[in-house]
């Protein structure tokens, strides 16, 4: 009517418009979920309300959403650059936050650093986890072609994955566990040589059992989660032992959670018993986090949850397709990165609600209530969207076909 076409009205989503509409379904959908379950939070934790919840949650979906936009106006090669320098303060907020980190909700009191002067806190493992993957990313693109010498490795690649790998692991089992998975796919995506690739997974697995050993054994690594993770594992096995006498009082009170998740999974059925309808809720601990997909199962069914796995499904082929697509390989290489952080996220989250792994703590991406994990997904979407908003850029101006790799890889 104006002369405004339905392009014209979605230019401000720069960017794959099929990823766009993904990530908006979901996020509107994650309030649901979560102004259900958060009713744990008001009548069994007795912190806040439903309808405070909702806000915050509401609060950092749009804010989420106006970071990922925002990161479409910067440059992603900048943003690579700026990983090393973002890394370097991640590594020293992990340190502070040893010393003076926050109990929530019962968590670790090392995993959240509050800020001054405001009612938040943030955990700043999420935040170091992501600057470790863009910078590996990008020096894997620096001069892709020339051979590092082995001291180059050391100190610039596998030094940082161990250092932010140990800063987190003291109080974060699953997410340093997920920092090392990640870091070593993308060092083999990035065509690491093969040889140094497997000397640092022998160092890895060597220094990780060292640290559960001393953790286990000795009192030098003070207020360590060790014992809880092997606590969990032990369960786990246990509940999988078809072999085993009768559940005790004592297993079930340990197996609480997953037997709560379970009992949720199959009281949804296929349909689902309504939105707000689930009856435990008020009974599945961080159901409102970490076991919230039991919860949609609930509430919306198999036929719900079905639904949003196939909208995960769209965002992690919309990724693969956008890396496949983009010429230059760092950015390429930026877009595997976040959809592989992405999808294991989703995956060990999911994983956990049905019983196929040991308990972690891990949100399901765009869903779960909290603020950091949340704002650090729609900061790597943003990474994305920013990619592929790159793609047409370089296909109108013939960059793919006119420049090497090299020379468009020297632009990151």
């Amino acid at each position: 009517m104006n002369g405004i076409t339905t392009e014209n009205k979605f230019e401000y989503l720069k960017g794959d418009k099929v990823l766009w509409t993904a990530i908006i379904l979901i996020s509107a959908f994650s309030v649901f979920p979560v102004y259900s379950a958060s009713s744990n939070l008001e009548y069994i934790v007795n912190t806040g309300t439903t309808t405070g919840h909702l806000l915050k949650h509401l609060f950092f979906v749009i804010l989420g959403l106006g970071l990922m936009r925002a990161v479409g106006f910067v440059k992603y090669e900048y943003i690579g650059k700026l990983s090393t320098i973002l890394l370097g303060i991640s590594a020293i907020l992990l340190v502070v936050t040893m010393f003076t980190g926050q109990t929530i909700d019962g968590a670790s009191a090392s995993r959240w650093l509050k800020i001054p002067g405001t009612p938040f806190s943030f955990q700043p493992s999420s935040f170091a986890y992501l600057m470790l993957v863009i910078y590996l990313c990008r020096y894997l693109t620096k001069k892709i072609n020339r051979e590092r010498l082995p001291i180059e490795n050391i100190f610039y690649i596998f030094g940082p994955i161990l250092l932010v790998f140990f800063l987190v692991a003291k109080d974060n089992g699953s997410t340093a566990l997920m920092i090392m998975l990640v870091s070593i796919a993308v060092l083999i995506i990035g065509q690491l040589n093969w040889k140094y690739i497997a000397g640092f997974m022998a160092t890895a697995f060597v220094a990780g059992t060292m640290f559960v050993m001393v953790a286990l054994h000795t009192d030098l690594i003070g207020s360590n989660r060790v014992h809880t993770w092997m606590s969990r594992v032990e369960v786990f096995f246990d509940s999988k032992d078809k072999s085993a006498e009768l559940p005790t009082e004592e297993f079930k009170a340990k197996n609480y959670q997953v037997m709560q998740a379970k009992a949720a999974i199959v009281h949804g059925g296929i349909t689902g018993m309504g939105p707000g309808k689930s009856a435990l809720k008020q009974m599945l601990p961080q159901s409102a986090s970490d076991f919230i997909f039991a919860i949609i199962v609930e509430e919306y069914g198999f036929i719900g949850a079905f639904a949003l796995i196939i909208l995960y499904l769209i965002i992690i082929i919309r990724i693969v397709m956008i890396a496949s697509k983009m010429p230059a390989f760092f950015g390429s290489l930026l877009v595997i990165s976040m959809g592989v952080m992405i999808f294991i996220q989703i995956a060990v989250n999911i994983a956990v609600a049905v019983n196929l792994i040991p308990v972690t703590g891990q949100p399901l991406p765009l869903i779960s209530y909290g603020g950091t994990s949340m704002l650090v997904t729609y900061f790597q979407l943003g990474i994305v969207l920013n990619v592929s908003s790159r793609i047409q850029v370089y296909d109108e101006e013939g960059m793919g076909k006119k420049q090497s790799i090299e020379e468009i890889n020297d632009i990151a």
